[in-house]
């Protein structure tokens, strides 16, 4: 069972599928990527078609990993349904449910008998006072650690998803002492991209967010839980320059992951979204295709922007200038934000190859 990168051709098979079942959620987000709200959509892939893309996914090989996410994937009655559906298929089933009171002990034990490998909780405060605020639901903070408790009652693994802006950034170091004390395996940094209701918000500065790479390095060191990092694939650059080049080889047990090339949009990651539309990202809102008339698969090896996007050669600008193209490449999904060419340079990377001398384009940032 294939759960390494280094051990994936990624040209074949993504690392991560996430399948957005729903965008339905009881939450108003700052950063929704979905902009979600209450009600369904009435296009929603049904049961029988979530049943048929997870068949389809298993012609991937062995172990694909794949996220159910939202909205609130529990907004879905057949969601259980899903995960012993896929498990029975041989996938690595997560879940990405929101910290709202849909999510019980009973579903949590409920997910954690149906096969599911562990359950992604969102945290992006150090208090409860931080993160309601930013999840603009009161009650969101202490619903969230209960939810992580009874996940522990129920012998799931967690992990939490933290997005870091101008907003959260400060709030790092008190998140960190909350994913420890949670017995959490693996803490998943998302930086933000400017998309969906996430427009409204301001991104850190190029030099902050070289600062928060370094520190989370420092972090991974001295933790008990994995890190990794999502839209900042820099991370790997960063932990190479401070003189780790085996930085994410050394713990791969806390996280299963064990990375050390770069997992980028289209690039070993693949999304869905509810109605069926192939995207590379969930950040990167072109289409590839739609799995209500097309293979997953097939999308994914053969259409013109996924193979596109895994050609780090024909990046533009710094990306396309830099010696760790390879093992970074960049947040293609935060070009096609500001840029709209998912090829052009990743404006948060604060370094500038030696052989590059041309403009960069001005951005708006928050230090």
């Amino acid at each position: 069972m294939p759960r390494n990168p280094r051990e994936i051709d990624t040209t074949q098979r993504p690392f991560v599928l996430i399948w957005e079942v729903t965008q339905a959620c009881d939450l108003a987000c700052k950063h929704c990527r979905a902009d979600a709200h209450p009600q369904r959509h009435p296009d929603e892939l049904t049961t029988a078609e979530g049943k048929q893309l997870l068949d389809d996914v298993r012609t991937f090989g062995d172990g694909q990993l794949v996220v159910l996410s939202g909205g609130d994937p529990l907004a879905r009655d057949d969601t259980i349904e899903l995960v012993d559906y896929g498990t029975d298929n041989g996938l690595r089933m997560t879940l990405t449910p929101s910290g709202t009171t849909s999510l019980t002990a009973d579903r949590i034990q409920t997910l954690a008998d149906a096969g599911l490998r562990r359950m992604a909780l969102s945290i992006d405060g150090g208090s409860a006072t931080t993160h309601d605020e930013f999840r603009q639901e009161r009650g969101s903070f202490d619903q969230t650690l209960q939810a992580a408790c009874d996940a522990r009652t129920a012998g799931l693994p967690i992990q939490i998803n933290t997005t870091v802006c101008a907003e959260t950034v400060d709030e790092l170091p008190a998140i960190r002492d909350l994913v420890a004390d949670l017995g959490a395996v693996l803490w998943s940094v998302f930086f933000l991209v400017p998309i969906g209701r996430g427009r409204v918000l301001d991104p850190i500065s190029p030099d902050r967010a070289e600062r928060v790479l370094e520190w989370l390095c420092t972090v991974s060191d001295e933790a008990s839980f994995g890190i990794k990092t999502t839209e900042a694939p820099h991370y790997r650059r960063v932990a190479i320059e401070r003189g780790r080049a085996d930085h994410a080889t050394r713990k791969p047990a806390e996280d299963g992951i064990g990375r050390r090339l770069g997992i980028t949009a289209g690039n070993g990651f693949a999304f869905i979204n509810h109605t069926g539309g192939v995207y590379p990202s969930g950040f990167l809102p072109e289409t590839a295709g739609n799995v209500k008339h097309e293979s997953i698969v097939d999308v994914y090896r053969e259409s013109e922007l996924f193979q596109t996007l895994r050609d780090s050669d024909a990046f533009h600008g710094k990306c396309g200038a830099c010696e760790y193209q390879h093992v970074c490449g960049g947040s293609r999904s935060r070009a096609y934000a500001y840029t709209d060419d998912p090829l052009a340079s990743d404006p948060l990377c604060a370094y500038t190859p030696d052989e590059y001398d041309g403009a960069l384009p001005e951005q708006r940032f928050t230090a």
